[in-house]
């Protein structure tokens, strides 16, 4: 006689433990590098609070061809990729430089005097959160995106997925109160207090978590950022894609990259008509310079008031400085500025500072339900096995009576 199968609440309980017991292990470790992540801008401004700003004066700031080639000559062999600059007369300039061609490293960013292009230092932590990212993404496993590593965060992604799918399954009441779906039970006594607590607190949430591995799949898969930047946008990848961040690890290949020359006087133009154009109310602007095969000057910038992943760019051409195009934030669609700002959207920030707290927080509890819900595992053994033995029990007594 054939045995029966088993229930489906019988499968998704045994599929949520065994993700648990693997995936959750690794989810904890993302939860909380990501967690760190989410606040990198943060960290690192505090970091380097004494090299952000230098004493205003009277003489007038270097232009930035002038101002890059002073940098780049206080650094030979390193070019300038990118510069970030404020509209605060004693706030300094950060710089990012570029590739090396050969290598494909990366010096630090710097700090470099608006006034006269005097170097103040690196960026502290950068290299910190570079390792914080590679271990976030990959687990720091050699290859970087195209190794192992970025196919079992993916796998971890989906598995989170399973998560909230089986464990709002598991724990669906038959009797909906709020003091069910949202109060834990910690009074109850053992295993019903861990449950409560894992339960509950994982509705609590839910909400989050379904953001972030939705979001967290567009790094893993190619074919899910193209669906979403479909649906979002009506456009495919290439011409839908995220805009690259000065601040974020990844960026479009050959932004930024060493050019052999360039045109003299353009990205001083281009500064100068941005500046007196759709740029004269920038508060922070992203200047990327073109690469070899670059035939646009990039400025990104933030007004006051502006969101931090508003998607205000302008363009300007390479060899002349005359403007290309510009877009602004409030111009496009929602699908469009959440498709431009998935990362954004993933830490929580677009959705403003009191979600990004939130998402932070969600992100610190993961290591939280790995723990508890190894607890249970383990509970459930305990009592299982003494559940066994009771049931051996009378057995064994009823033996030793019929010997004596």
């Amino acid at each position: 006689m054939l045995a029966s199968l088993p229930s489906l609440r019988t499968i998704l309980f045994r599929l949520h433990w065994l993700l648990g017991l693997t995936a959750g292990l690794v989810l904890a470790l993302v939860g909380v590098t990501g967690a760190l992540l989410s606040y990198e801008e943060a960290l690192t401004d505090l970091a380097d609070r004494d090299r952000m700003t230098v004493t205003a004066r009277e003489t007038p700031l270097l232009s930035p061809e002038a101002l890059v080639a002073r940098v780049e000559a206080q650094g030979p062999g390193r070019t300038v990729g990118a510069i970030v600059l404020s509209d605060a007369p004693s706030a300094s300039i950060r710089v990012r430089f570029a590739r090396d061609p050969k290598g494909g490293a990366r010096a630090a960013s710097v700090y470099a005097d608006p006034y006269d292009g005097t170097v103040l230092g690196p960026v502290r932590l950068e290299g910190t959160f570079a390792t914080i990212r590679a271990l976030h993404r990959w687990l720091l496993i050699p290859g970087d995106g195209k190794g192992w590593g970025r196919s079992i965060t993916g796998a971890c992604t989906l598995a989170l997925l399973a998560f909230l799918a089986s464990g709002l399954y598991l724990r669906w009441p038959q009797i909906h109160r709020w003091r069910i779906w949202l109060k834990p039970s910690l009074s109850r006594p053992g295993r019903p207090r861990w449950w409560s607590l894992h339960a509950v607190v994982g509705t609590w949430v839910l909400p989050v978590y379904l953001v972030i591995a939705l979001t967290g799949l567009t790094w893993s898969y190619d074919w899910f950022k193209d669906g979403a930047n479909r649906l979002l946008t009506g456009k495919p990848t290439e011409t839908a894609g995220e805009a690259p961040r000065m601040r974020e690890g990844g960026r479009k290949a050959g932004a930024g990259e060493p050019s052999p020359k360039r045109p003299a006087g353009a990205l001083d133009r281009a500064l100068a008509a941005f500046q007196s154009g759709e740029g004269h109310e920038a508060a922070l602007s992203v200047v990327t310079l073109p690469g070899p095969e670059g035939k646009a000057i990039r400025i990104r910038w933030i007004a006051k008031g502006d969101a931090p992943g508003a998607r205000n760019e302008a363009r300007f051409d390479a060899a002349t400085g005359a403007p290309l195009a510009a877009s602004r934030d409030a111009d496009l669609t929602l699908g469009e500025r959440i498709a431009g700002n998935m990362l954004e959207v993933h830490r929580g920030r677009f959705f403003g500072e009191a979600f990004a707290l939130v998402f932070c927080l969600a992100a610190l509890l993961m290591p939280g339900f790995a723990a508890t819900g190894l607890t249970l595992y383990v509970l459930r053994r305990r009592a299982r096995s003494r559940r066994n033995a009771a049931a051996r029990a009378p057995v064994a007594t009823g033996g030793a009576r019929t010997v004596s």
